[in-house]
């Protein structure tokens, strides 16, 4: 005769590890996968860390005779030198938080901020500076009228050797900000979009949307050679580089708008892939508008190099499509919390 065990009750609420906190759960083990994408990712910043350093040591390395960077009284310049160094010594910090088991510890805020400007500032370099070399590869460069009256900055090998430490450096935060969120926030985009988002959400997506195809269609009809709403010195520095960046501008506010209204309509949709289109779409979008516009505000333009109206214009424009995906974006995962 054989005997069964008495099924015991089982007790009520989440399994034990969903029950605990992030600070107290069992840190997942590194693989060499991420070990090698988090030293990339260091490894990246050395170029761009040593040149601003040496900027601020008062070497002009790299910086042509003419620059506005060497003009006398650029105290601004100098200060966006050392914003944009503590900006990128963060990133080693950042790749810390998100591979060392204190990582899941760090309040959600003060890690998804951070993240947020990275991806804002690095996605516009990842899918610009390709397409530049693509273009000069195919012969499509700018010619020698445009490079002509283009105004003194850093010289062309500061680019290269810069820009693709960038590219490093978003691929590999991506890599790693992933299987983090998927172990601290995994519940959040797991499942399917669900049930349209409450009202007024609807309507800010529809807002962000529609500021979306203003500024693209401004900045694709800048980058095709659209003329008006450009000064003089813009009009004449146009070519395939900065066609490339209308361009880009352009495509990643109509992204920021998309992830809004998917978002915000709900459906059968997997949640993980309109949360990522949102969020790199506003990030970009954003993130870049203010930038721009804080380096053009604080310059101080010599003549016939004043910004027009228009471009503030689509600044203030991209700015106002981030805040809009990003409070549906909120709102989102405010309600995928509650339930």
């Amino acid at each position: 005769m054989t005997t069964r065990a008495v099924p015991t009750k089982r007790p009520q609420g989440p399994p034990l590890d969903e029950a605990r906190p992030p600070a107290t759960r069992p840190a997942t083990r590194l693989g060499s996968g991420r070990r090698f994408l988090r030293a990339a990712a260091i490894a990246a910043t050395v170029p761009y860390l040593t040149l601003k350093t040496a900027w601020l040591a008062g070497s002009h390395i790299g910086i042509p005779d003419g620059s506005v960077l060497l003009e006398p009284g650029s105290a601004f310049f100098t200060a966006l030198n050392g914003l944009s160094l503590v900006m990128d010594s963060s990133v080693v910090l950042l790749v810390l938080v998100l591979t060392r088991p204190w990582g899941m510890r760090v309040p959600s805020w003060l890690l998804v901020l951070p993240v947020f400007i990275a991806t804002g500032l690095l996605t516009p370099i990842v899918l610009g500076f390709p397409g530049q070399l693509l273009l000069r590869a195919m012969g499509l460069g700018p010619d020698e009228a445009a490079r002509a009256v283009e105004a003194p900055f850093l010289e062309p090998w500061v680019f290269n050797l810069v820009y693709p430490g960038f590219i490093i450096q978003a691929m590999a935060l991506a890599g790693l900000f992933v299987p983090y969120a998927r172990e601290r926030w995994g519940r959040r985009w797991q499942g399917v979009l669900g049930a349209r988002l409450p009202s007024p959400t609807g309507v800010v997506a529809g807002a962000a949307a529609a500021v979306a195809a203003v500024v693209a269609a401004t900045h694709l009809y800048w980058a095709f050679g659209g003329t008006a709403g450009h000064d003089p010195a813009q009009i004449a520095q146009y070519s395939s580089d900065t066609a490339v960046v209308s361009a880009v501008h352009a495509i990643c506010a109509l992204t920021a708008a998309a992830g809004a209204l998917m978002l915000a309509k709900g459906g059968d949709r997997r949640a993980w892939w309109p949360l990522a289109v949102a969020w790199t779409g506003s990030a970009a979008t954003s993130c870049w508008g203010m930038w721009m516009m804080v380096a053009v505000a604080g310059g101080d333009p010599g003549p016939g190099e004043e910004t027009t109206a228009a471009t503030y214009l689509i600044y203030a424009g991209q700015m106002i499509i981030g805040l809009l995906a990003v409070t549906v974006m909120a709102r989102f995962l405010a309600t995928r919390r509650a339930a």
